[in-house]
C-alpha cells in the first residue's frame, strides 16, 4: 500500500502523456507521410522492443526523467525505429511548461531523437560541427561543443546533461538540459509546421560563419556568468539565446549588465527574453566609458525601442547608476567582444509592462 501510495504523483504525467499519444494517434493517420519507420514488423520484434524500452523506461525514472520514461512505457513505437536510434530525453522542469499542439509535441520528440545509435564515446570522436540526423525529416542536429578531457559534449549549443542514461542493442538515451531551439509564445499558439530549423552544421558552417563565431562569444558569456555566481541571468540568457541569434547574426561586441539575482528566469517566454534584452548593449563599454557620459545619456539595448539611460553622475555622487540601478561590480569580466558588469538589481521599465498587459 505504502510503495503505491509513494508514487501517486505519477498518475497526472501518465494520464497527460496518454492524451497527447492519443490525439497524436489519430491525426498522424493523416499525416501518414512524415511518420518514421516503426519497429514491430513480426511478433517477436514488438516483444524485444517492449523488453527494451521498459528497461530504457525504468532508467529514465530512475534518473529523474519521468515524462519520457512514461512515453516509452505507453508508446515506444513513437521514437524506437527500426533500425537504431538516439534520444536526447528534456528534464521533466523544462519540458512540463511547454505547451505545443498534439503533432507539434510529436515534432519536438522526433527532432530529439536521432536515427542513428551515439553513445557518449561515439560523440566524444565525431569532429565538432558534425551533423546528426533526427527522426523528423531533413532536420539535422549539430554536435556544437566537444570537450574530451571532461567528457562533455554540447549538442545545437544544449550540454547532455546526463549521458548514457541508457545504452543496449540499438539504443542510446542521454538527458539534456534544455530543448534544442528556442520555444516562444507564438510557436505554442499556432500549428506551424516548419517551425524547428535544421541547426547548421557540416559543410553549411561555412556558409554561417557569423552565426558560429556569434553562438562562440555568447557561450562563452554564458559560461563567465555561471562561474561567477550570476547562475539565474545565465539560465535566462541561455533559454532565450536561439531568438538574439536570428536577430543579431553580425553581433562582435556587447555589454552585460548583469544582476546576482534574476528572478524572472520563471517568466513567460516571451516576457523572459524581453528581459534579457534589456540588460544586453549591442556594444562594449567598460565602466571608464561609462562614467564619462553625462547623466541622461541613452544607451540602446537590444530590446528595441527601450532604451537604458545613464541616471547617476558618478563625478558628483561617487556612483555610478543605469535606470536607477547602481552598478556594484565593474569590468568583473572582459574581452575584445564583451564586458559584464555586476548590478544591483534587474532593471524594471515601463515599456515592458505596458506592452505585457
Amino acid at each position: 500500500m505504502a510503495s503505491s501510495c509513494s508514487h501517486w504523483w505519477h498518475a497526472p504525467i501518465y494520464i497527460t502523456v496518454s492524451i497527447v499519444l492519443a490525439i497524436v494517434a489519430i491525426t498522424t493517420t493523416t499525416h501518414s507521410n512524415t511518420k518514421p519507420q516503426t519497429p514491430f514488423s513480426s511478433n517477436q520484434d514488438s516483444l524485444i522492443t517492449h523488453q527494451l524500452s521498459t528497461n530504457a523506461s525504468r532508467s529514465l525514472r530512475n534518473s529523474g526523467f519521468h515524462f519520457m520514461a512514461t512515453l516509452l512505457q505507453i508508446s515506444p513505437e513513437l521514437l524506437l525505429p527500426a533500425s537504431s536510434s538516439t534520444i536526447f530525453a528534456i528534464q521533466d522542469t523544462v519540458i512540463s511548461n511547454i505547451s505545443l499542439p498534439p503533432l507539434l509535441m510529436r515534432d519536438l520528440l522526433w527532432y530529439h531523437t536521432s536515427s542513428v545509435k551515439l553513445s557518449l564515446n561515439d560523440l566524444l570522436k565525431q569532429p565538432q560541427g558534425s551533423c546528426v540526423p533526427t527522426l523528423l525529416n531533413g532536420k539535422n542536429l549539430s554536435i556544437t561543443k566537444i570537450v574530451n578531457q571532461e567528457r562533455l559534449v554540447e549538442i545545437n549549443g544544449v550540454l547532455i546533461s546526463h549521458p548514457d542514461i541508457f545504452s543496449h542493442g540499438l539504443y542510446s538515451i542521454h538527458g539534456v538540459v534544455a530543448p534544442f531551439f528556442s520555444i516562444n509564445h507564438t510557436l505554442e499558439q499556432k500549428q506551424d509546421w516548419g517551425f524547428i530549423k535544421s541547426h547548421v552544421c557540416g559543410q553549411n558552417m561555412s556558409v554561417n560563419s557569423n552565426v558560429t563565431q556569434a553562438r562562440n562569444m555568447w557561450n562563452r558569456v554564458i559560461r563567465q556568468l555561471s562561474s561567477n555566481g550570476y547562475v539565474s541571468f545565465a539560465i535566462g540568457l541561455r533559454s532565450v539565446l536561439d531568438r538574439i541569434l536570428i536577430d543579431y547574426t553580425d553581433l562582435s561586441s556587447v555589454t552585460i549588465f548583469a544582476p546576482l539575482d534574476f528572478a524572472y528566469i520563471a517568466s513567460p517566454s516571451p516576457m523572459l527574453e524581453r528581459l534579457v534584452r534589456l540588460h544586453i548593449l549591442p556594444e562594449r563599454y567598460e565602466y571608464r566609458e561609462l562614467v564619462s557620459m553625462l547623466a541622461k545619456a541613452s544607451l540602446r539595448t537590444l530590446f528595441n525601442g527601450d532604451d537604458l539611460e545613464v541616471t547617476e553622475d558618478y563625478n558628483a555622487k561617487g556612483v555610478l547608476g543605469i535606470n536607477g540601478v547602481e552598478i556594484t561590480a565593474p569590468d568583473i569580466l572582459s574581452s575584445k567582444e564583451f564586458v559584464i558588469h555586476g548590478i544591483s538589481r534587474p532593471f524594471k521599465t515601463v515599456k515592458l509592462s505596458s506592452t505585457m498587459s
